[in-house]
């Protein structure tokens, strides 16, 4: 299974993105989809996750809650990840991930800094 992700750049504190991820795959609804990503000199982390199917259990790093929607359009194949009130502590390499067949995506800059 191979994921497209999509959707980074630079943009300033408080400002949004949507990264998208698109799998190849038409079973894309079987697994759940999670959201990582990886700053310099860091390690990845979890950042948010959706369930299989209609994605009703979304789940966030507490960093992140109340800022980042994670949702899912399986007619599409493809997930996203809505970021609001970007931070600087924001900036990294971000990662789509389907769980079921542990495929990851090439990874999408986002940058936040004024």
């Amino acid at each position: 299974v191979q994921l497209q992700a999509s959707g980074g750049g630079m943009v300033q504190p408080g400002g949004s993105l949507t990264l998208s991820c698109e799998a190849s795959t038409r079973f894309f609804r079987a697994s759940a989809l999670q959201w990582h990503r990886q700053a310099p000199g860091k390690e990845r982390e979890l950042v948010a996750a959706i369930s299989a199917g209609s994605g009703s259990r979304p789940d966030y790093a507490d960093s992140v809650k109340g800022r980042f929607t994670i949702s899912r359009d399986n007619a599409r194949q493809t997930g996203y990840l809505r970021m609001n009130n970007l931070k600087p502590e924001d900036t990294a390499v971000y990662y789509c991930r389907l769980s079921k067949w542990d495929s990851w995506g090439q990874g999408t800059q986002v940058t936040v800094s004024s």
